[in-house]
């Protein structure tokens, strides 16, 4: 679609600029898919259960216990995460110990600590 040709309530248009970043879009599903990322972070619990991954591999006990939760809600909490790629397990034994997935999902997190964090130090 051309830009003169779209209907609009903007009086300036920088075609240039728009062009430029429409031919950078990602696709739709792509698009979808992170949304649906950011949505798995957006339940407290969960950020509770990657801040303590962040720190150290942990079982479901441990982290129940640190929460101070049950078991059964924490394995909820992590069938989800697991679902969305960002925890993996291991087995020892009998005991399933869990850690983040991988750096990436350690970046997103610390980065968004530090964000968070610098709120509070510009007050």
């Amino acid at each position: 679609m051309n830009i003169e040709e779209l209907s609009t309530d903007c009086d300036v248009i920088h075609a240039d600029v728009v062009e430029k970043v429409r031919d950078k879009m990602p696709n739709e599903n792509d698009l979808y898919d992170l949304s649906d990322f950011f949505k798995v972070l957006g339940d407290s619990t969960r950020v509770k259960i990657i801040w303590a991954l962040d720190q150290d591999e942990m079982c479901v006990c441990d982290i129940a216990v640190l929460l101070n939760m049950t078991k059964s809600a924490i394995s909820h909490q992590l069938k989800t995460l697991r679902q969305a790629d960002l925890v993996k397990f291991r087995r020892e034994g009998k005991v399933i110990y869990y850690s983040l997935k991988d750096d990436h999902v350690r970046e997103i997190f610390e980065t968004g600590m530090e964000h968070i964090n610098e709120k509070y130090m510009q007050e």
